[in-house]
This record gives C-alpha cells, structure tokens and sequence, in this order.
C-alpha cells in the first residue's frame, strides 16, 4: 500500500473500481480518509485548509463556507474578432481550455475556443486581456485548427525533463467522439500524438503533481437505453476517471476501462422550475491548491426553452485525488438574472481552475447569454470571480470565544503561521503533546495575540519564536478564536512563511507553482 504525503494510505486496488449501480444510487461519495483518518497526519505540505474535519478533532467553532465575487469589470474576454464569429454563436470563451501563470514571461496565458479553434489571450493583470498575433495563421491569435472541437484542455507540465513537451493538450472532437492529445515545447506549436479512446463531450484532463499522474476526467452518460427525455429517461451525466503518469500513453484506454467515477447526487438539489428533473455533473476540473486538490464542478439543473442551460459551478474537495467531499452545495459561481449578462446562462469552469494573484484567488469561469438585438445569437464569454486567498471556508467564532483542537500532527519546519480576520477580534495558539498535555512555553498565557487581518501571520510565545524544539514529534495545535475567523495554519521552515504548497494555475511573483522561498 501507498502512503500520501498527508498520511493517507492508498488502497492496493488503485483507482477504486466503482459501478455504475453506484452512480445511479444517487448518494454523495464515500470518502473513506475522512471516515478514518490516519493516526498521525504529517502538514509539511503546503497550507492546512478547513474545508473538512480531516484536521479537526474537536471544536466550537463553526464552519463557514465562502463564495467567489464576480469582479465589476466582467466579461474580460468577449467575441470580437472575425474568427470568433464563425459559427453560429460567436464564442471566445475557455470552455475548460487553460489559464495560467507564465513565470518566465510573467505574464497571464488563456488557452480559448474561437469557433471550432484554439486561440491564446496573454494578460499582465489578469483582468485586461490581449490577443497576440502569432504565424500559425498570420494575423490572428489561433494556435490549433479543429473541425469538430468541443472542449480542450492545455496544462503546463511542472514534473517535464524534456523542452518539447512542456505543455499538453487535450482535445475532443466531436466527428470520431474521442480525443486527440498533443505536445508543445511552448503553448503555441504543437504535436499531434495519439487518439484516445472512445470518449464524451466535455471531456477535459488535468495534473495530480502530489501522486504525478494526469488524470482523464471522461464524461459518460448512465442512463438506460432507448433516447433521452426528460425527466423520464434523462442522461445522467457523470464521470469515469483514468490515471496514468505518461500522459500520452494514459490516453490509449480500451472502452470502458476508465472506472465510474463521480456523478451529482441527491444532496445537490432540484431546480425550483424543474422540480422533476434530476441534476447531472456536467463537467469537472480539478488543480492542486496548497494541500488539496480542488475540485470544480459544474452542475446541469435542467435546460430551459428560453434560455442557455442552466449550469453552475461548486466547489469539491479531495485529499488523494480520487474521492471528493462536497461539504457546500451552494452555487460559487453562478448564473444572473438578466439575459443580456454575459453570465446569464451555462457558467462552466476553465483549466487551472484558480490562481493565487496577492492575497486573492482568481477564478476564471465561461458564460452565455443571448446578447442584444433581434439576432439572439447565444454569445460565449469569459468572467473572473476572485475570493480571498484560502477562502474557501472558514473556521469562526463570535464574542463568545471558541476553541479548535487538531487532530495529532507531526512536522519538520519551525514557523507556525495562520491565515486568519482577527482585526476586531483576537487568535492564540498553544501546542499539547500526545498525551494531550500543554508543551511549555507554547502555551495561551505565553502566546502573543493576533488582532489583524492578515493571510500569512506569524505565531510566537514571546521569545520563543520558532518550533524547532518540537519538531517531528507528535503533537496537536489548540486554537482559541474570538470574533474572528480562521481559513489555514501551517509550518514552514520558511520565515516569511512561503508554504511549499501548491498554487493552482500559478501566481505572480512565484518561479512556479508551488509556494517555495523567494
């Protein structure tokens, strides 16, 4: 058996083989790490986020989830050349497709669909986007032809020891119903390799550096014969999943190999306008963030006659990469009101799934809308949502002060640091031994209190500053919190607190994607 960087032990049939009597039983995943977690949990790796109890032996404080905001300048990216407007519903959007971080260049990068085309947007901001002229075809920003392209994925390979395959690409066509992968040295000039196998529509791939496999995230439908209606005998998208480390020989499965995966479930709700039909997971993507693999799901709740589907995107989140919990069935990024919002409709998720930009996340999303005039033409756009850094959830407390015990925990860095609002408030930290017996001096009384509002704050007890004389024991952290809240901790040997984490699609001021020392 394997065990992960967090403690968690890999079971010896690997992936887990699930069935599609599994997916139709409409119950939220089993996530087998939290219904007995390991006995001692090692956090060298990157932030400790709270979006489960995975941490968390006892507590009373509360758990808040939190929502991404669209940004007031949206969209950041709308049909406007000829190209874009080839089909019959102008489209520049990334339909997963691509954003991240080029440290090299520093600059944003958007991988898009253009009509049946792949083009590239470049940013210095990420909010005000460019379309660079390049000689694939003269005048245009198109990088890749495609007659019958549906969604695609581009990923940056941080793990490639070869210069030509620096980038991989994902690509489902719609004429043979399967995927064509590609290499590239450099987002722009790429290499045809190899058909998949037999494939759905919103197919998309991405990496799992903490394992270093990329993962196929194929989309299957698990209704019963006959043609789809509903709600009589709906679709039911869902997913099959496939892991390989060689991304183009992972992509060479026979049919039905890629094991059942992942579908919605009953916790995710009816539409109030559909109250018959069942939802179904459209598409999911998924990037490593700090310690965890986000998940962004994008869920179907039914297709009204008058407008785009109506998708909308939520959060998951797994801890080996194959099971997901999804503790917050709320929409993060959703669908709006008015029908010539550029989000009025089908709000799906792009490829890097989030970037860490200061101490904000950004999110970049798709949306639909039928634009103005007589025409309605359906218009695919682009949006960014952005949300504090690690905000996912947050532990909290009001007047009445609470305190958070971990579960036992072991390190090798010497520097506690917490990503916390305590700026009308108050947070200190005390460490217990395995016995549960307080460690002196790192206790409450000694504890210097944290009253601002920071993402990266240090914790010491007065002179003594550091942790190194507990280092790779086992020990637990005690929070005690008022009118405050607390989304991370972690221990770096780090001083200024870089966690060596992951940070999704990259970050500006970092040579890669990982948190490491400047």
């Amino acid at each position: 058996m394997r065990s992960l960087y967090n403690g968690i032990v890999l079971s010896e049939d690997w992936p887990p083989r699930r069935t599609r009597e599994d997916l139709l039983a409409f119950e939220p995943m089993r996530v087998p790490y939290l219904e007995n977690p390991p006995e001692l949990i090692p956090i060298d790796l990157g932030r400790q986020l709270f979006v489960d109890d995975f941490l968390i032996e006892n507590t009373t404080l509360r758990r808040t989830f939190h929502r991404p905001q669209y940004w007031a300048g949206n969209p950041i990216l709308k049909p406007e050349k000829r190209w874009e407007f080839t089909s019959r519903r102008p489209t520049a959007m990334a339909f997963s497709d691509g954003i991240f971080y080029d440290a090299e260049e520093g600059i944003f990068r958007m991988w898009y669909r253009a009509g049946n085309t792949t083009c590239i947007a470049i940013s210095e901001d990420g909010m005000h986007w460019e379309r660079p002229e390049l000689d694939f075809m003269p005048g245009t920003n198109i990088i890749c032809l495609s007659g019958s392209r549906d969604s695609s994925t581009v990923w940056p390979d941080p793990d490639c020891e070869g210069a030509d395959a620096r980038y991989k690409m994902f690509v489902f066509h719609r004429d043979p119903w399967r995927a064509s992968v590609y290499l590239s040295p450099d987002g722009l000039k790429w290499d045809f390799k190899a058909w998949t196998g037999t494939t759905g529509d919103r197919s998309t791939m991405f990496y799992n550096p903490f394992r270093k496999v990329w993962v196929y995230s194929i989309r299957d439908h698990i209704r019963g014969s006959g043609r789809s209606s509903y709600p009589e005998n709906p679709l039911r998208r869902s997913r099959r999943y496939r892991e390989h480390s060689d991304f183009v020989a992972g992509a060479a499965w026979r049919d039905g190999e890629p094991t059942w995966w992942i579908g919605a479930d009953r916790l995710d709700g009816h539409h109030e306008l559909a109250p018959d039909i069942q939802p179904e997971l459209y598409n999911l993507d998924a990037v490593a963030y700090e310690s965890i693999m986000l998940g962004l799901f994008s869920i179907w709740r039914y297709q009204p006659a008058d407008r785009p589907k109506i998708n909308e995107v939520l959060f998951g989140f797994s801890r080996d990469g194959f099971h997901w919990d999804r503790p917050c069935r709320e929409a993060m990024m959703g669908i709006s009101d008015g029908k010539t919002n550029w989000n009025w409709g089908n709000v799906q998720s792009a490829g890097g799934c989030c970037l860490v930009v200061g101490d904000q996340l950004y999110f970049y999303v798709s949306g639909r809308n039928y634009g103005e005039g007589e025409t309605r033409l359906e218009t695919m756009s682009m949006g960014l949502a952005m949300m504090r850094r690690d905000g996912f959830a947050a532990m909290e407390a009001d007047s009445d002060t609470g305190e958070l015990t971990t579960r036992p925990v072991r390190f090798d860095g010497k520097f506690l640091f917490v990503n916390a609002v305590v700026d009308v408030g108050e947070l200190r930290v005390q460490v217990l031994d395995k016995s549960g017996k307080i460690i002196a001096p790192f206790t409450f009384e000694n504890c210097t209190p944290l009253r601002e509002d920071g993402t990266c704050q240090a914790v010491s007890w007065g002179r003594a500053t550091d942790l190194s004389a507990i280092s790779n024991r086992e020990v637990r952290f005690q929070f005690r919190l008022s009118n405050g809240s607390l989304y991370a901790f972690w221990v770096t040997s780090d001083r200024l607190g870089s966690s060596g984490g992951y940070l999704g699609g990259g970050a500006p001021g970092a040579s890669g994607f990982r948190d490491l020392p400047r």
